[in-house]
């Protein structure tokens, strides 16, 4: 999972620290690295690196980061690559100068990329389906432009370049929300035709123009003082010229709009609205409903409180605490400079950063029932490790629920889950889960109230991507080959080795042009 950004300024301006300001509210959707491309004069100013976007942009990065439009990316990896050659964006000379950031995963990156160096002459530098992604959409522009030349000189306008779009949307596969810079003409942006990955603008004006934002959540939006406009929607193109005029354009055969559902579960911020729907108040349902079902299943529950696993369970666990008409209480305290323990390669390091992340207060646990309330699991590393804490601060029984079904199959489009046999839910029942994560009770949402209480009829979607709860890959062309691949590039022994290499490679933290 990555945020991105991109904004197009009044002309005159430099955006560079309202591009940086949008990264810090994105930051939640990636640690690894971070990085932004403006465009001036015609030239390409960029810098990018490792860690979170206060550890990589100074003073004198920003004062070269010239020009009112631009584009910014935060990034974790999803293979478990931390390499700085793979941070965003990315950057082609031909045709025109182009850049790009993108969030989301192509299934058909390697078959894109063979076709890329063995017919095109393209040279792909890293492993990232990124750059791959940036080099089909630059041979798909210069094929067009080249097709609509004028007196035997190629010619770009928008019409080609929502063409050039739509050709890539046509032979790519996966999940992918994408911004975009081309050379002295403006900023582009485009969504995959099922709307896995979310993107939405918003505009700002002022004496004689408009000024134009695009990014990953809504909240990115709002804190830059900007208005939202819309999602960008499944199959839809952008382009905003550096004088500031949208144009909007279908660039894809319709298909079923089908967001991905973890956004709302975990990765999107409780103070964003995606696709119309708000992230707080389906977790608030989400939460609702899960209690109902607790209920249903154990009427003369003995919970004395609820209490949640900071951050992403607090939303679901206030609403279960009402629902139970139990208190809620906050139980534990959380080190705000620890990373998040998801992203974190290697189970040593997942088990040690958890009890560096979060400490028990034992007044809220000690001779009680207690119900802790997360999100969701997936490994079961921090949800084994933060019962124990509670049953040593002296909780008389510890019962666990998860706002979402057992992730129990990958994600291909974009989040980086673990291999599938790492999953706690991996082959066993809810009864043997429970039992592994040391929990008296455990309790999972069913995926019909999760997809129900999540959407509304004003969203105007056609459902959700759910996959990795249920296997169902919405595009169609997920195979057993492709599953075995990726389970051999995310186990924990992979992940350990790419870092090795990174390590071993070349020091390129300092990316600038």
């Amino acid at each position: 999972m990555c945020g991105i950004i991109g904004i197009v300024g009044r002309q005159g301006s430099n955006v560079n620290q309202a591009l940086y300001d949008g990264l810090t509210v994105l930051q939640h959707r990636g640690q690894d690295a971070a990085g932004i491309m403006t465009e001036n004069n015609e030239k390409f100013s960029l810098r990018k690196g490792n860690g979170l976007v206060s550890d990589v942009f100074y003073k004198r990065h920003m004062q070269k980061l010239l020009g009112h439009v631009g584009i910014g990316h935060v990034r974790y990896p999803t293979a478990g690559s931390s390499s700085t050659a793979e941070a965003q964006p990315f950057y082609v000379n031909s045709p025109y100068g182009l850049a790009l950031a993108h969030n989301g995963n192509l299934t058909n990156s390697n078959e894109i990329a063979h076709k890329l160096v063995t017919e095109n002459r393209r040279h792909v530098n890293t492993t990232s389906d990124s750059e791959v992604l940036l080099n089909h959409l630059a041979v798909q522009l210069d094929t067009i432009s080249n097709q609509m030349s004028i007196g035997g000189e190629p010619f770009l306008n928008v019409d080609s370049f929502f063409e050039a779009i739509k050709n890539v949307n046509h032979s790519v596969r996966g999940g992918y929300a994408c911004v975009g810079l081309v050379n002295g003409y403006g900023l582009f942006a485009f969504r995959d035709p099922h709307g896995i990955r979310p993107l939405i603008y918003g505009k700002r004006e002022y004496d004689g123009g408009t000024e134009w934002v695009v990014a990953s959540e809504s909240v990115a939006i709002t804190a830059l003082g900007f208005e939202v406009i819309a999602d960008v929607l499944p199959g839809e193109a952008i382009f905003i010229s550096t004088s500031g005029h949208l144009f909007t354009k279908q660039c894809a055969e319709k298909k079923p709009f089908t967001p991905c559902i973890f956004e709302h579960v975990y990765f999107a911020r409780p103070d964003s609205t995606i696709d119309g729907i708000s992230v707080y108040q389906a977790r608030l349902n989400q939460g609702k409903r899960l209690a109902e079902r607790v209920v249903e299943q154990w009427p003369d529950h003995d919970i004395d409180a609820v209490i949640p696993v900071p951050d992403s369970g607090r939303i679901s666990a206030i609403q279960m605490a009402n629902t139970l008409k139990v208190p809620y209480r906050e139980g534990f305290v959380k080190n705000r400079y620890v990373g998040r323990t998801f992203i974190m390669p290697g189970q040593e390091m997942r088990m040690k950063s958890v009890r560096r992340k979060l400490n028990a207060i034992p007044r809220e646990f000690e001779g009680k029932n207690v119900l802790l309330v997360d999100d969701s699991i997936v490994r079961g590393t921090t949800s084994a490790q933060i019962i124990e804490m509670a049953r040593e601060v002296g909780a008389s029984n510890v019962y666990f629920a998860s706002a979402a079904p057992p992730v129990r199959h990958p994600n291909v489009y974009g989040i980086d889950m673990p291999a599938v046999d790492e999953f706690i839910a991996y082959g066993k029942s809810i009864e043997e889960i429970s039992k592994t994560i040391g929990s008296d009770k455990l309790f999972y949402q069913q995926l019909d109230d999760l997809k129900e209480v999540t959407g509304h009829v004003g969203a105007n979607i056609d459902g959700f991507d759910t996959s990795c709860f249920n296997g169902e890959y919405i595009t169609g062309d997920i195979d057993e080959s492709y599953l075995n691949k990726l389970r051999e590039e995310r186990n924990d022994a992979s992940k350990q080795q790419k870092i090795v290499d990174d390590e071993q490679g070349i020091d390129m933290h300092n990316h600038e042009i």
